[in-house]
């Protein structure tokens, strides 16, 4: 029986979006809602605090805030209940970008587990840094008129005027030269390079302590896959790519300056720094851009742009996702988290969780998908 009435598929809603019901969403009867449910309540309860999140994105709708408070009022224990409740309060939107062949496309990421020093050594010689005093960052859409729309950040120059803030290189080169914070050290740039693509990281020091590397900012230049870049350029089979490969790549062909591996990093601009959560649940995930915990398969990094943090995606595709042989995914995930590299409307990269089989799953992740936003109904076009 259709769970969405006639007037709603009639609505009007942009060109990008079109109305269906749920019972159009194939293999969502047999998703566990209930664990998909305990991923969004971590968003209601942020919504219901007025948690902020760590990175600015679109408005969160009145409705959405709404729905958060009911969500903390009721006790939905099984996956009957969570089921009804998000078919009660949702309605689902095909997201069918113009000219797309397909709706969209999905990438993995993950929580790295490295091994770091508080201080420098033969072993540890990759400085991470920590958030510079003078760094500005921007919103979405806020970047100050007389700068480059791209840039999300930017420092004072020598002037008082606002100027681009350092690209990668120039960030290596002061840091190797002392005039820039280290927080710790890790065993290589390559691991430090993949760390802040990722977003965080867990750390085992000398000591036997672990501690999570959590972002705190970026420089704001534009993102560059190197990646894509190999592929373009015939170095890796398009096939053959895999976090593996990009790794051995790297290391191959040196991460010295001026060495190849660390000149093709360099050629991402853009640039993360971290901050150190000495204490911290090991049973959680890192904190997403919307200010909550991560959860395994079912927080997603959308653009943050276009779309609200806490709002629920369904995504189905043909991926990797369960071990190396291709299998359906089809599942109920939260917008919890962003990346600069997710752009665009039917985007997501999905956390996977932590270490070393997280990171093989994640690393695989590159598939078509087709994506449907939950709306809530007072907010629905």
């Amino acid at each position: 029986m259709a769970e969405t009435s006639v007037a709603a598929r009639e609505s009007a809603s942009p060109p990008w979006l079109t109305a269906i019901g749920f019972d159009d969403l194939a293999g969502f009867a047999d998703d566990d809602h209930l664990d998909a449910f305990r991923a969004w309540r971590r968003s209601a309860e942020a919504l219901a605090a007025g948690l902020p999140p760590t990175r600015p994105g679109a408005a969160i709708p009145h409705a959405l805030r709404e729905i958060a408070r009911v969500a903390l009022e009721q006790e939905v224990l099984d996956r009957e209940a969570a089921r009804a409740f998000f078919v009660t309060h949702f309605r689902p939107f095909r997201i069918r970008p113009e000219g797309e062949r397909r709706a969209g496309f999905i990438t993995g990421y993950y929580e790295p587990l490295l091994r770091g020093s508080p201080s420098p050594s033969p072993q540890y010689a990759a400085p991470v840094l920590g958030r510079p005093d003078d760094l500005m960052s921007f919103a979405p859409g806020e970047t100050p008129p007389d700068l480059d729309p791209s840039l999300s950040g930017a420092r004072r120059g020598a002037d008082g005027r606002l100027e681009p803030y350092p690209d990668r290189a120039a960030i290596e080169a002061a840091a190797a030269r002392g005039a820039m914070r280290p927080i710790l050290w890790l065993e290589d740039h390559v691991e430090l390079f993949l760390a802040q693509v990722q977003g965080s990281a867990r750390v085992a020091l000398p000591d036997g302590r672990v501690v999570r590397l959590a972002y705190d900012g970026r420089n704001g230049q534009p993102y560059t896959s190197i990646g894509r870049i190999l592929i373009e350029e015939g170095a890796i089979q398009e096939s053959e790519m895999s976090l593996a490969t990009l790794k051995a790549w790297l290391r191959r062909h040196g991460q010295r300056p001026g060495e190849a591996g660390r000149k093709l990093m360099q050629r991402n601009s853009s640039y993360v720094f971290f901050k150190l959560e000495e204490s911290f649940d090991p049973d959680q995930g890192p904190i997403g851009g919307a200010g909550v915990a991560l959860t395994p398969l079912r927080s997603i990094a959308v653009d943050r742009r276009l779309w609200p943090y806490h709002a629920p995606f369904w995504i189905e595709a043909d991926a990797p996702w369960r071990g190396p042989s291709l299998s359906p995914l089809r599942r109920l995930m939260v917008a919890q988290d962003t990346g600069s590299a997710i752009v665009g409307p039917a985007r997501a990269d999905i956390f996977f969780g932590t270490g070393e089989t997280a990171g093989e799953r994640a690393g695989d992740i590159r598939h078509d998908a087709d994506f449907t936003v939950l709306l809530p109904v007072g907010a629905a076009p």
